[in-house]
């Protein structure tokens, strides 16, 4: 009995070796394998005469194995289906570059068991830019440290290649990085290819050191694909929107952008309960310019003028091209006085600026304007555009070269005016 007894202990260690010998079988798996083999191999010592029962578990474990292996393969296949349609879906819901990110940092967590943290960098071929990233915790978009020029993510981004380290502490390439507690357990940079052409990184750490499993890296690679593409897509949507919204001429944004950001800007004054200030104004004599040189000579002159005014503005307001040679600009949090000095700064501006022709002459503009406020002269977008152009009206035809406050009803127009100069 004894005999009989350590002959099946000396099987399953063999059992057991050659399951160590199969990488594709997970650990927690092979337990459940071995109860199983041991399971067959003594149905198999009952049935088969005893010269032969010493031999049966061999054949057993390696049959078992064979078709385990079969069977995650097709497990495995079928996973890698849907996580594509899955990723997929998931990529292709929107065209907003920064919902695509943060559907790529999802879809990495999700794919990456124990997965700790997930970045994407844009790259435009010299230069990489922090798009998105997402730790186990749920963090959005905190950023550990900018990339080094000499670390993971730019060796990704100049070679192309994926990057494994199994160990971030034992690793040349974080020897002289600085010292920071994320940096610990493994990490693997990918790159995110659309037309063999390298548009951005995506970096995915792990708690645990170690490689990734053949399967891991076929997934993620699936993932660093379809991100690519969805990336390059949301980009050029992007570009072809802003083209959508800039005045060819000018590089201002256009009469639609100004439509859209009005709408924003109305809507939130009501909620802050703040003032917007409206100034709509046109250039004095400028057709006398087409006329005597032409439009594109015109084209030059309004290029010159309306960005030499747009420097002028803060980061916070908005300068759209209305059409012509108006302009109108959107100030937010400004009251009335404070629009009159906006005002009298524009025709100062415009009186100490000309325009250089080719022929050595220099062309000289005025500006007159008209401002309204929400919400006293209007409660919505287009009659507040509406009694700006009203204004606008009134100065170009009693004041040129100031800017009139508009009517709520009736009274006085009161113009806002410098001293030209001589």
């Amino acid at each position: 009995m004894d005999q009989k007894k350590n002959k099946r202990v000396a099987a399953f260690e063999r059992a057991r070796e050659i399951l160590n010998q199969d990488s594709s079988i997970a650990v927690q798996e092979r337990e459940s394998l071995l109860k199983l083999i041991q399971i067959l191999a003594e149905a198999a010592e009952a049935d088969l005469p005893a010269r032969q029962s010493r031999d049966a578990t061999t054949p057993i474990t390696r049959e078992i194995i064979s078709k385990h292996s079969l069977l995650m393969l097709v497990k495995q296949q079928a996973d890698e289906l849907n996580a594509l349609k899955k990723l997929s879906l998931s990529l292709t819901s929107s065209l907003n570059l920064l919902t695509v990110l943060d559907a790529v940092v999802n879809e990495a967590m999700r794919l990456l068991k124990n997965a700790r943290t997930a970045h994407i960098f844009l790259y435009d071929g010299n230069k990489l830019e922090f798009g998105a990233a997402l730790n186990e915790e749920g963090v959005r978009n905190k950023l550990i440290a900018s990339p080094r020029r000499n670390g993971l993510t730019y060796t990704v981004a100049e070679t192309g290649e994926t990057i494994v380290v199994e160990d971030i502490n034992n690793h040349s390439m974080y020897k002289n990085a600085p010292k920071n507690p994320a940096w610990a357990g493994s990490i693997i940079g990918l790159p995110l290819k659309s037309n063999d052409k390298v548009v951005g990184v995506m970096n995915l750490s792990r708690s645990n050191i170690g490689g990734f499993t053949p399967a891991e890296l076929r997934l993620l690679s699936l993932l660093a694909d379809q991100a690519a593409v969805a990336i390059s897509n949301a980009r050029l949507h992007e570009m072809v929107s802003r083209q959508a919204m800039s005045d060819i001429v000018t590089g201002l944004p256009n009469r639609r952008a100004l439509d859209e950001r009005i709408e924003e800007e109305v809507a939130l004054a009501q909620r802050a309960d703040t003032q917007l200030a409206v100034l709509m104004m046109d250039l004095d004599g400028f057709k006398a310019v087409n006329d005597t040189y032409g439009h594109a000579v015109g084209d030059d002159v309004l290029r010159a003028v309306f960005n030499h005014l747009a420097s002028s503005i803060r980061s916070v307001d908005f300068l759209a091209r209305y059409g012509g040679d108006e302009l109108t600009l959107l100030a937010r949090h400004t009251d009335a006085e404070t629009a009159k000095v906006v005002g009298a700064k524009f025709v100062e501006l415009m009186n100490n600026f000309s325009y250089k022709l080719a022929n050595g002459k220099s062309v000289q503009l005025g500006i007159s304007g008209g401002i309204a406020l929400f919400p006293f002269h209007a409660r919505n977008s287009t009659s507040l555009l509406r009694a700006a152009d009203a204004a606008l009206y009134q100065a170009k035809k009693h004041a040129r070269g100031a800017f009139i406050m508009a009517q709520v009803v009736t009274g006085q127009l009161n113009p806002v005016a410098l001293q030209k100069k001589k």
